[in-house]
């Protein structure tokens, strides 16, 4: 059995907050979901993203190494 504890802090965000931070739309992210490149957990008819999922792939894309002028 998996411990309670591992999952206290985990954050979850709707698809349209996803699609917020991405600046795509909610199909698009629908898309991530569905095809395995972006972890969902389902929620009755309603999906849920890890927040630190969104973060991996934002990384992964070469978005984590923005930074200011310079």
């Amino acid at each position: 059995m998996v411990e309670a504890k591992h999952f206290a802090n985990a954050k979850f965000m709707t698809v349209a907050e996803v699609a917020e931070v991405m600046r795509v739309s909610k199909m698009t992210v629908y898309r991530l979901v569905h095809s395995g490149e972006l972890p969902a957990v389902r929620f009755g008819r309603s999906y849920r993203v890890p927040e630190n999922a969104v973060e991996d792939y934002l990384r992964a894309a070469g978005l984590g190494k923005i930074s200011g002028a310079g």
